[in-house]
């Protein structure tokens, strides 16, 4: 079967999104930036982002800044969903990814049965966090 990994792009601050996901998913962290390509780049952009990823287990997130003139735009067209293992899991990337956000949707228990919640993290990107406990089919509703 065929994957799916989001790619974001950031405005000139791939390195640090990257850098504090990485720091509450864990996981593989790689990052490489134009100026350390074999290609020649235009000096200002020796520093942005060429490409970075991440991944962890059943997460992959890959990344990297903007070209010149191609600003990354933010929005409510995509959101990131991670479908937590526990509670725990889903408490621990709430607190660290929603730092410094702004949470749209509190975490609470849902009428399908999932604890969920959404919230827009300090890069803005989106993010949408659901929990299922036992008891609750593939869908997310009780049986």
């Amino acid at each position: 079967m065929a994957s799916l990994n989001p790619y974001l792009n950031f405005n000139g601050n791939c390195k640090e999104a990257m850098t504090h996901y990485h720091h509450i998913i864990g996981g593989d962290f790689q990052l490489q930036t134009f100026g350390d390509a074999p290609m020649d780049s235009p000096p200002e952009l020796k520093d942005q982002v060429m490409h970075a990823s991440i991944v962890s287990d059943k997460i992959t997130i890959m990344a990297s800044d903007a070209q010149p003139g191609q600003p990354a735009t933010f929005g409510s067209a995509i959101w990131l969903n991670i479908n937590c293992d526990s509670g725990d899991q889903q408490n621990h990337l709430w607190n660290g990814l929603s730092d410094g956000g702004t949470v749209v949707m509190e975490l609470q228990d849902t009428f399908w049965g999932a604890r969920f919640g959404m919230f827009i993290d300090k890069f803005g990107i989106g993010w949408m966090l659901n929990f299922e406990s036992a008891g609750q089919n593939s869908e997310g509703y009780m049986h």
